[in-house]
């Protein structure tokens, strides 16, 4: 997926979350299951429940300790990454069950409901005492507290949790037709000239990149391109271009074996400095925090292009 496609997706997948249908929905399910429900695009960072008003105290309190964090968001992501056309059920390394059902946009995927934190059946010592032991490996401490959250953890019998699962799949295919009526809704009110700068700025993004380039590349006099672009997309040119630029560049933060410089290089910018600027900008933290926030479990903040 390319970067272009891979904002509009999360573009899409941030207005569905905002839908009255949603909202609704998802209060509805909370107040009758207990467990957090959450919608989220392809890529995420985070734990999908952190912060949830019904997010499991267990799980709370592993992701607040980098070590236990990053086993936690290892088994999210292979579960994502085994995750087909059909959800994906899998227990993750503390015993815990979780499920990602797949949302789709015609035959692709772009985001999953994300359910679970829950123990199918009633914990027995020695599953309290395996689930020690995996903290214990991470370098952490199985303390009184964590043992107590754990001996307080939902449990949802089989044959209950694969019913709530059938539940969330007929409700992803509402939230599939709705996200078809909102995409055509979008390609309708963007003018074709935005499109085309948006697909020429996603594919030149690394190089320099001018405001006369642009706007011939869209068809249009730099005078009502930027007329244009303004009135859709609400940004100045140059702003807009930054925003595209951190969000590539905030994914590979990702990789700690890159250096930030190189980063910010590869982004586009021409200086490291313009980076931090631009980057504490969009997102309220420089690139460094960005990387200590990730490790410590706190939310990252998510601003896309055009917003």
């Amino acid at each position: 997926m390319n970067e272009l496609q891979g904002n509009a997706d999360r573009e899409l997948v941030e207005a569905l979350r905002r839908s009255r249908l949603f909202r609704e929905y998802e209060r509805v399910f909370g107040e009758a299951t207990g467990l957090p429900l959450a919608l989220r695009p392809l890529e995420y960072w985070q734990l999908a429940h952190r912060g949830k008003r019904n997010e499991n105290p267990f799980c709370a309190l592993l992701a607040e300790n980098p070590k236990t964090l990053a086993v936690c968001l290892q088994a999210h992501e292979d579960m994502v990454r085994h995750t087909g056309d059909l959800p994906s059920t899998v227990t993750c390394p503390f015993g815990l069950t979780e499920t990602a059902v797949p949302l789709k946009l015609g035959k692709k995927t772009i985001g999953y409901l994300r359910v679970g934190q829950v123990l199918r059946q009633s914990p027995h010592p020695s599953d309290t005492a395996k689930a020690g032991r995996t903290v214990t490996r991470t370098g952490a401490h199985f303390t009184p507290q964590i043992r107590r959250a754990w001996e307080k953890n939902p449990v949802l019998p089989s044959q209950r949790y694969d019913a709530i699962v059938r539940l969330l799949t007929f409700f992803a295919e509402q939230l599939s037709a709705l996200s078809n009526q909102l995409l055509v809704r979008q390609q309708n009110q963007e003018p074709l000239v935005v499109a085309k700068a948006r697909q020429y700025i996603e594919q030149h993004q690394g190089e320099q990149i001018s405001l006369a380039h642009v706007a011939s590349a869209s068809g249009a006099s730099v005078f009502h391109f930027c007329k244009i672009f303004h009135k859709s997309t609400g940004l100045r040119f140059t702003d807009y271009l930054g925003r595209v630029r951190v969000e590539a560049a905030r994914t590979k933060l990702l990789n700690p074996n890159l250096r930030i410089s190189e980063v910010a290089y590869d982004a586009g910018f021409q200086s490291l400095t313009q980076f931090n600027r631009t980057f504490r900008r969009v997102f309220g933290q420089s690139p460094s925090d960005f990387r200590a926030r990730l490790r410590s479990g706190k939310r990252v903040p998510s601003v896309l292009p055009g917003k």
